[in-house]
């Protein structure tokens, strides 16, 4: 019995099936994953370098990715393999343990080894792959590899830096291949892919792999979520542009995109400062007040995990490119400190410590309206910085890239400045200290 005929069945018909084989026979044909897998879970044909699996939940997307590595380690000896997901927590706990994980899917005789604290799998045959963290992308420095498996892209901390930085090592073999696997989520990485040459795109949904999930989570999914964004998204595994509920759609942004302004009245840079060196992004947004009273996002010059230091000395190099009149720094995670690390780093604009009052998607809301009324406008494309902005919720949510939406406080905190000096008060939602 192959697939075609196994999944027109219940899953009682193939269980009384594969009781009338012996336990040899069963074994064997149970590690067969090209008796088992759909034509969904095939490897595209054609002279593909990046194959990207967009799906939704339980559709079989970590099995499929599993078994696309087991036939590489499996079939070259020696051969090299990164294995990237968005920690390296979740990298052995779904990649390498989980019950589609390669540990789990191995046959008895080409069983690898996993040794943990060297993040390392190796088959007997001398196969190797290495656990890499996408929230680390400098750990991707160094090393080389033929094939690669990245899961859940759309979740990635510092998705395209850690994409780019894995691109360099895929240099050995004579035809380096990467899998990518994630639920679809419109975020730079993702939409940089499907337009790139040379990746080859399969999409799916859950329903596709009902044979082997629980029925009553499945009517209750659809119960729940059937023709939400969640359900389409989650669910269906389509591509959603723009987060539900959300302050900021791509289409407005796309609406307000001019090549070029005249030169500024007035320049303020946005600071939203990170809590430590090694955890978010510093965001530094650049922002204007131009002649016909309309507000312009300049530039994102946001540097990620910089010590006090570095993300200064960038704050300091955007008000020098730009004659910048003033900073304006969220204070609420450092106090003064903030003023004081600019103070070092010879910032001698007047700079003001804001503290925020509200949530960051209320403190954002009466920026937002400034965008429908048509009043701001980007100049150039800002992919990460848009992204985050679209994330934000109506009713204080965030459903963005990343952890937090360093970059979109940076910017709101920059026009936020300049709509306060617009109208003649002070921002909204915003203390002074």
């Amino acid at each position: 019995m192959h697939v075609s005929d196994w999944a027109k069945e219940t899953p009682e018909a193939l269980e009384a099936w594969l009781a009338r084989l012996n336990e040899a026979e069963a074994a064997e044909y149970l590690a067969n994953w090209a008796c088992w897998r759909r034509a969904d879970q095939v490897p595209p044909e054609g002279d593909w370098h990046v194959w990207l699996l967009l799906a939704g939940r339980g559709f079989g997307k970590t099995r499929t990715g599993a078994e696309w590595v087991r036939d590489f380690a499996e079939t070259r000896p020696s051969g090299r393999i990164a294995l990237v997901g968005a920690s390296l927590n979740e990298a052995r706990q779904v990649m390498v343990e989980g019950e589609s994980g390669l540990l789990a899917i191995a046959g008895p005789a080409m069983r690898p080894s996993y040794e943990s604290s060297l993040r390392r799998v190796t088959w007997p045959n001398g196969a190797v792959a290495t656990l890499y963290s996408a929230a680390e992308p400098e750990g991707l420095r160094g090393p080389e590899h033929e094939a690669a498996w990245c899961d859940e892209i759309a979740k990635w901390p510092q998705a395209e830096a850690a994409w780019d930085n894995l691109m360099l090592t895929m240099r050995i073999g004579a035809r380096p291949r990467v899998v990518a696997t994630t639920t679809p989520r419109a975020v730079a990485l993702v939409r940089r892919l499907m337009a790139e040459d040379g990746v080859a795109v399969t999409r799916g949904a859950t329903e596709a792999n009902r044979h082997n999930l629980s029925a009553p989570w499945l009517a209750t999914m659809e119960r729940l979520y059937a023709g939400t964004r969640t359900g389409r998204q989650e669910l269906a595994g389509e591509m959603l542009e723009d987060v539900e509920g959300a302050l900021w759609t791509r289409e407005r942004l796309d609406g307000v995109r001019v090549a070029d302004v005249d030169k500024p009245v007035r320049v303020v840079i946005g600071v939203d400062p990170p809590a430590t060196s090694t955890g978010d992004a510093c965001g530094i947004v650049v922002a204007a007040l131009l002649r016909d009273g309309k507000l312009a996002v300049l530039e994102d010059a946001s540097v990620e995990k910089a010590a006090p230091m570095i993300w200064a000395q960038a704050v300091a190099s955007a008000a020098a490119r730009w004659g910048a009149d003033r900073i304006v720094a969220e204070s609420n995670m450092g106090g003064e400190m903030v003023l004081a690390v600019l103070a070092q780093a010879d910032v001698t604009l007047p700079m003001v410590a804001a503290r925020a009052v509200v949530g960051k998607a209320r403190r954002a809301e009466p920026v937002a309206l400034a965008y429908e009324r048509g009043q701001v406008v980007h100049v150039g494309r800002f992919a990460r910085l848009e992204d985050e902005l679209c994330g934000l919720q109506v009713g204080g949510g965030y459903a963005g890239p990343g952890r937090s939406p360093d970059r979109a406080d940076a910017c709101v905190w920059a026009l936020a400045e300049l709509l306060g000096a617009v109208s003649g008060g002070r921002e909204p939602m915003v203390r002074r200290v």
